[in-house]
């Protein structure tokens, strides 16, 4: 089959690397949420070889990963697996947690109920480490990032950017403390929660 392709991961992917670096240091599970086209998946896991890598995604986008995967044959990368984030998880064991680009896409409840998830099946120690486009103040932080919006909103009205102090609070009821806010390229940001 013709694998997905979203250039922003190609373009994003070595400064996502560069954050992942300083955090997942120790041999670990992580699970992807969200897994998307699979690019990030057939890619990072080879910089980061004493990890566990775990994709999952809404079952429709699974062959698209798998085809990324195969190509790559990355031996710490396991089959991607059906998940929703706003769904109940299936039953897995993971250390960490990561997703990019999803919290815009999914409705705010469905955010919500996503890291309450996590923050419940983390275990103590663990990470979630969110990348996207955030609002600061109930602000957009650039133009690209306000039209991205709207452009969101045109197509679900449900989604759209979240405000990262909102993003913060949810957390937080889930147990989970900011440890880093990274500034990333094309005025995207990587946040970094810890489990208490």
């Amino acid at each position: 089959m013709d694998k997905p392709y979203a250039p922003s991961c190609d373009n994003n992917r070595g400064p996502i690397l560069a954050v992942l670096q300083q955090y997942f240091t120790a041999p670990a599970t992580v699970l992807e949420l969200g897994s998307g086209t699979g690019q990030h998946a057939a890619w990072l896991p080879a910089h980061l070889p004493h990890l566990t890598w775990q994709p999952s995604e809404l079952a429709d986008n699974l062959p698209g990963i798998r085809a990324w995967l195969n190509d790559a044959a990355l031996p710490n990368v396991a089959a991607p697996i059906p998940l929703d984030m706003a769904a109940p998880w299936p039953a897995l064991d993971f250390d960490h947690l990561f997703s990019v680009n999803t919290f815009h896409i999914l409705a705010a409840d469905e955010v919500a109920r996503a890291i309450a998830t996590g923050g419940a099946r983390l275990p103590a120690g663990g990470l979630f480490v969110v990348y996207g486009p955030f609002n600061y103040d109930g602000d957009f932080t650039s133009d690209s990032n306000a039209r991205f919006d709207g452009w969101l909103r045109a197509r679900n009205p449900a989604s759209g950017l979240r405000d990262q102090g909102w993003v913060v609070e949810q957390m937080q009821t889930a147990g989970l403390t900011l440890i880093a806010d990274h500034a990333m390229p094309a005025n995207n940001r990587t946040l970094v929660f810890r489990k208490a």
